[in-house]
């Protein structure tokens, strides 16, 4: 078997950037992750706090992602 080489580096500012202009995407996944793992182990099933916390999550990923796609994006410079 061929293995690729490994070059530990680090983050470039750009991609680091990147990562902090979808940050709040991220979290919101984060939030609504949560809430499915909630609905899905809810003991008797879900309760309609679950619900509610579920459509809150969805909600706020499709906010922040339309606020995102408005936003001019981060870009890095191509050689």
């Amino acid at each position: 078997m061929q293995t690729l080489p490994f070059t530990p580096e680090e983050p470039t500012p750009e991609e680091l950037a990147e990562i902090e202009h979808e940050m709040p995407l991220i979290e919101a996944g984060i939030h609504l992750i949560d809430a499915e793992i909630r609905m899905l182990t809810a003991v008797g099933g879900p309760s309609p706090l679950d619900w509610r916390r579920l459509r809150r999550a969805e909600a706020r990923v499709t906010r922040i992602a339309a606020e995102l796609a408005a936003r001019p994006a981060v870009r890095k410079a191509v050689a």
